[in-house]
């Protein structure tokens, strides 16, 4: 299997979630919100049952480079970014928001990529594991960067080509994995990291003041929903 075709699916679904905002496709736009909670559950359980132990079996240093991983996110999405949450931005914007926005989801989107890589080198099912890690946070992603940029007065056309740029990053973490020698041998340690931010640092503030079971529900069936996907896999693919 090519992880290069998993990234390029998984890129598509940057730009779906940002077409669901620039046409104003509010049941899409629910849809995507909703699983926002299941995403969470299930790159949580990808990456505490399925990267981790790996990591810490094959990477010098494992420890370090997750928490290099984790650091980075953060300083680049809420350091050097001056305005950045999951989800569609309903507020009026400068326009450099979008650009720094842009910027600091790149890094994280890249990682994308060398997470999808590095996993199939590992194993066929790590790797389609991780794929789907990072598709279900994808159609946010768009959505989220799609609505900055429109909330900063750009057109729909810069909105849906934002989503692509981080879609490319994802393509090129990818590419790059198979030939720089340290991502081969330290990606997968710090894209558990980044992924592990993603999930409890990013996607999980977005739905946990909200009340009700539909949320609560969502969130452990993403990590039912790894368990289950394993044993599928456990039976189609090589361990």
């Amino acid at each position: 299997m090519s992880p290069v075709g998993f990234a390029v699916a998984a890129a598509l679904g940057n730009v779906i979630g940002a077409l669901a905002v620039v046409r104003h496709l509010r049941r899409g736009l629910r849809l995507i919100d909703a699983c926002l909670a299941f995403g969470a559950g299930f790159m949580l359980a990808v990456t505490v049952l399925g990267v981790l132990p790996e990591v810490l079996q094959t990477s010098a240093s494992p420890a370090l480079y997750v928490l290099l991983g984790y650091f980075a996110v953060h300083l680049a999405q809420h350091v050097f970014t001056a305005h950045f949450h999951f989800g569609e931005e309903t507020h009026r914007l400068s326009a450099s928001a979008g650009v720094s926005a842009l910027l600091g989801l790149t890094l994280h989107t890249f990682f994308d990529g060398v997470a999808i890589a590095s996993g199939f080198l590992v194993s066929e099912r790590l790797g389609i594991l991780l794929f789907l890690a990072v598709l279900l946070h994808k159609l946010p992603e768009g959505v989220t960067i799609a609505s900055v940029i429109v909330a900063g007065g750009q057109s729909r056309a810069q909105a849906v080509g934002g989503a692509a740029v981080l879609g490319g990053a994802t393509i090129l973490g990818v590419l790059l994995t198979e030939h720089v020698t340290s991502l081969a041998q330290h990606g997968l340690a710090v894209s558990a990291g980044v992924t592990l931010y993603v999930a409890a640092s990013n996607l999980v503030p977005e739905f946990q003041a909200k009340r009700g079971w539909l949320t609560a529900v969502a969130f452990f069936g993403g990590a039912a929903g790894y368990f289950l996907t394993e044993r599928i896999l456990g039976g189609l693919v090589r361990p």
